[in-house]
């Protein structure tokens, strides 16, 4: 199976490894299920991000020669698949946003995924995890970096951490 490329995928680390762009009270690590919450659907998992109430982003940019990719393994255009995982509270509905970007060794797009911003609203909805999940293949040769952003807030701008919950965060390199 192969390894997930994003260091600190479910906050056991608190914020360690990702870069943080706040805005209200930024991003904070909470215990699963949290209040007004559920269980994720894989038991390993204990912890999660929250978002504050105003959008809060944060992000990785992986470098895959550190991670002991070659170059050749690279420009066979090995599939690249990028999953995470999002909730609201069951108290107040947020929106989320995910970025991923594969970058030649100038930081050059090669090719990009952005998911349409989801809204989530307990009156709606179950308020139960929800996988967002993309697969890239056949974006030519020259991937040397990925960027991967996403971000979030609550959509009733309640001061506190009543955003959107992010967990199970993964880039693994299929080869």
């Amino acid at each position: 199976m192969p390894r997930n490329l994003l260091k600190n995928p479910c906050g056991e680390d608190g914020l360690k490894f990702w870069e943080v762009t706040n805005g209200g009270n930024g991003w904070r690590v909470e215990d699963m299920p949290g209040d007004a919450g559920h269980d994720f659907c894989n038991k390993e998992v204990k912890k999660y991000f929250a978002t504050s109430f105003e959008w809060c982003s944060k992000e990785q940019l992986i470098d895959l020669s550190a991670e002991d990719y070659s170059s050749e393994q690279l420009d066979a255009q090995p599939e690249v698949t990028v999953e995470d995982w999002c909730c609201s509270r069951t108290d107040c509905g947020c929106e989320y946003q995910l970025t991923v970007t594969l970058l030649d060794k100038y930081l050059k797009v090669i090719e990009d995924f952005r998911q349409d911003q989801v809204f989530l609203y307990p009156d709606e909805d179950d308020c139960s995890w929800k996988q967002i999940k993309h697969t890239f293949s056949g974006y030519g040769p020259g991937l040397r970096f990925i960027f991967f952003e996403h971000r979030g807030k609550d959509n009733m701008y309640w001061k506190g951490w009543y955003g959107v919950r992010v967990t199970g965060s993964s880039v693994p390199i299929n080869l």
